[in-house]
């Protein structure tokens, strides 16, 4: 029998936003039965006993937060040796997010640790936009590349995200064994 995978889903995020979806991830992995672990990418530690690792950020201006980013950079070398999974999420308004984006899917200046750790997955969620919660340097932002504000994030695409992500961690691994 395959022993219980451990996964850690990490992200960073601004203003929790990416925090939520990051919990409604590992509550789905929960639900399949999986053991989890989710935690801001900056207060992980050791990541050596997760069997797989689910990674997000919040995106601004085509960027990851610098938690996600040293997260990745830093443990390049554990990630590229189990399954990982990429998210991003940022984009608000209606319709496909990597549309919004102009195909934008993931930083540039973390493609090539991207390519080297071969992710299973990189998805892109639409986010959310509370100008209550925004400090005002970020307010600005938002009016100037005017932005949609409101809470567009796509609970159900998430979920299936999660599900999928499930469901291949629960496969049972291939037989070495020889007949």
């Amino acid at each position: 029998m395959k022993p219980k995978s451990k996964v850690l889903v990490a992200y960073a995020s601004k203003y929790g936003s990416t925090t939520e979806i990051a919990e409604r991830i590992g509550q789905v992995l929960a639900r399949a039965g999986l053991e989890v672990d989710v935690l801001p990418a900056d207060q992980t530690g050791e990541i050596g006993h997760y069997q797989a690792v689910v990674l997000g950020s919040a995106v601004y201006a085509g960027h990851w937060l610098k938690e996600a980013v040293a997260f990745l950079e830093s443990n390049e070398a554990a990630l590229a040796q189990r399954p990982v999974w990429l998210f991003s999420s940022g984009p608000t308004g209606e319709g496909d997010p990597v549309e919004i984006l102009d195909g934008w899917r993931f930083p540039h200046a973390q493609q090539a640790i991207a390519d080297r750790i071969k992710p299973q997955d990189i998805a892109v969620f639409h986010g959310k936009v509370d100008l209550s919660a925004l400090h005002l340097g970020d307010k600005l932002i938002i009016k100037a590349v005017k932005a949609k504000v409101g809470d567009y994030r796509d609970w159900e695409a998430i979920e299936a995200w999660a599900g999928k992500i499930a469901q291949q961690l629960a496969k049972p691994e291939p037989s070495t064994s020889l007949m």
